[in-house]
């Protein structure tokens, strides 16, 4: 407790109040700035709430001074700022601190925004590829032997597949049920049906991975609104309140790895459950960060929906789809739907849609006895498997 901190605030309830996307997909004649203003112009809409209430804000990845700059851009004056940039698991650290800030008063509304061109920038070629995040520090001693982050993700699978004998027509299998999820979502950038044989057929991008196995690149952002338990009476939608989170961060470089085959999901998954006081069997959808199809096999493990190395058996079977065991990335993910690159905040709007059973015909996710969903969990993953950010969310 601080000094001046009224008592009730470290125990106030937060809720989520308002998310949206952008223009998602294929956008070219928009600004990532442009993308940032309109997500949160239609976050704060489907909140209910006026402007004046926003007095916290955190972005990353965009400006000298992420946020400073695009809150500039947006007219906000904030006297609560976040930029932690911990690459795609981002947004779900972000959405953990500012639920810290606001339970603890020092902040009543906190916006989180992101969005980028990422897939525009490179068709008009004001940006190319890139091999690596740099060659100083730590990866000056990994990058001189081309080292790339998808060479890291695919020998991470490797070792799965040699450690727990997982194959690759199970990893192709969470790319064919993400795909099966895009297809009624009208957002989604790929909706076409894939089948397994399309995945590994495919040309080879690191070995294993083939091009299905890996995620699109697209334009897109979205925003999200968390506000103290004071606005709820005033909000448009009935809330989503976040219930626990954990964060945590692992290595830099692969040798200091201690095992390839366990994500920093297995320690911000177990916090995240212990503090909303919940177990992994009682949710009811996991939105988590696919940037490959092991991300999200690994991730199933670490956050304790199946065993260690039984992941490759858990996602056969159809239990990723929306109708299935355990709906995952509802939307299609960054597999199908969108990633304009750190897509962790596209998982926290997704959560909150289906949780509020307001993803439409064909898309929203029904339980036992035709029941909306009442538990979700949004677990984004940052560099190569660097960092984790894990959230759960429940319904009002």
């Amino acid at each position: 407790m601080t000094s001046g901190t009224p008592s009730g605030y470290r125990h106030r309830k937060v809720a989520v109040a308002g998310v949206a996307l952008s223009d998602c997909g294929r956008v070219d004649e928009a600004t990532p700035y442009a993308l940032h203003a309109q997500a949160a112009r239609r976050a704060l809409a489907d909140s209910g709430l006026d402007r004046s209430v926003i007095d916290g804000f955190a972005s990353a990845g965009l400006g000298t001074l992420a946020p400073v700059e695009v809150a500039e851009y947006l007219g906000l004056r904030p006297t609560w700022v976040d930029s932690t940039s911990v690459g795609g698991a981002t947004w779900e650290v972000l959405a953990a601190h500012a639920a810290d800030a606001i339970a603890a008063g020092h902040a009543r509304a906190v916006l989180l925004v992101y969005g980028s061109t990422a897939r525009a920038d490179i068709k008009a070629g004001r940006r190319t590829s890139n091999l690596s995040f740099g060659a100083r520090g730590p990866l000056q001693f990994e990058v001189p032997y081309g080292h790339t982050l998808i060479a890291k993700y695919a020998m991470a699978a490797r070792r799965h597949m040699h450690q727990y004998g997982t194959t690759l027509e199970q990893l192709a299998e969470i790319a064919v049920q993400a795909r099966a999820n895009a297809a009624t979502n009208p957002d989604a950038m790929y909706r076409d049906p894939v089948t397994v044989d399309d995945v590994l057929s495919g040309p080879m991008i690191a070995d294993p991975f083939t091009k299905l196995h890996c995620c699109i690149r697209s334009d897109g952002g979205c925003a999200v609104l968390l506000v103290a338990e004071d606005y709820v009476p005033d909000l448009a939608k009935p809330p989503v309140w976040v219930l626990g989170s954990g964060t945590s961060v692992s290595h830099t470089t692969m040798s200091e790895w201690a095992d390839f085959t366990v994500s920093p999901a297995a320690v911000s998954g177990r916090l995240a459950f212990e503090r909303a006081g919940v177990r992994p069997a009682e949710i009811d959808l996991a939105e988590i960060y696919d940037a490959f199809t092991y991300m999200t096999l690994v991730t199933l493990e670490d956050l304790g929906f199946c065993a260690k190395g039984e992941g490759g058996a858990f996602v056969e079977k159809g239990r990723l789809l929306r109708d299935g065991e355990l709906p995952v990335n509802t939307d299609g993910g960054g597999l199908a739907a969108c990633h304009p690159g750190m897509r962790g905040l596209f998982l926290l709007v997704e959560a909150v849609r289906q949780l509020r059973g307001e993803a439409g015909p064909g898309r929203q996710v029904h339980r036992a006895g035709g029941r909306l969903p009442q538990l979700a969990v949004a677990s984004g993953t940052g560099g190569w498997f660097c960092s984790s950010g894990t959230v759960v969310l429940g319904r009002g």
